[in-house]
């Protein structure tokens, strides 16, 4: 009888098959570890969080295939690698800069948690897609990105006549600021008064 081989070990890490689906599905980097998947940013693309009130009136400037997640009360909005170190300078040209609105960016050397697959069941409380990506389909030409942007002339005059240029993220971020600034005030009023 000849002695049998066992099967190579599988590391715990890549026999997780939501790692799998991300890695191998979407072709998306994860960071190693145990716990919770978590997505590397900034390398195919970076991440818009806002409340997720507010994030449901930025939708509409998205593309329908741009994937977008939902954990808890935040919505997280893919957009083209690279935007998040551009979002304090294009706050501050659409003049939002100096108002805490709550939306913030995860770029280069970030991570996020991954939500469920589509169609997987999560655990409770786990991020989940509102629009998932599509494997097989390469997510960048679905983002926003920053050649979007317009290119600006002197006096910041948008060197384009063509309202298309410059739809993309510049939109997306103004309508997104917008709606953050409604609902951080939205949520003001609501609080009691305090007189002194």
């Amino acid at each position: 009888m000849a002695p049998t081989v066992p099967q190579p070990r599988v590391p715990v890490e890549q026999s997780d098959p939501v790692r799998q689906w991300y890695e191998n599905e979407l072709g998306w980097a994860t960071a190693p570890g145990p716990g919770p998947v978590r997505l590397l940013t900034g390398l195919r693309f970076d991440v818009l969080e806002l409340p997720a009130e507010a994030g449901f009136a930025a939708l509409r400037h998205l593309g329908p295939k741009a994937p977008v997640a939902l954990r808890g009360e935040t919505m997280r909005l893919l957009v083209g690698a690279g935007s998040a170190d551009e979002l304090p300078g294009l706050l501050d040209w659409l003049e939002w800069g100096d108002i805490p609105l709550g939306l913030t960016a995860l770029g280069a050397g970030r991570r996020m948690v991954a939500p469920t697959p589509p169609g997987w069941s999560g655990s409770r409380g786990a991020a989940v897609w509102l629009r998932p990506p599509e494997p097989g389909c390469e997510v960048e030409p679905t983002l926003p990105a920053l050649s979007s942007l317009p290119a600006m002339g002197r006096g910041g005059t948008a060197l384009h006549s063509d309202p298309a240029v410059g739809s993309g993220l510049v939109r997306l971020v103004d309508t997104a600021a917008t709606q953050c600034h409604r609902v951080r005030l939205r949520r003001r009023s609501r609080q009691p008064l305090a007189f002194s």
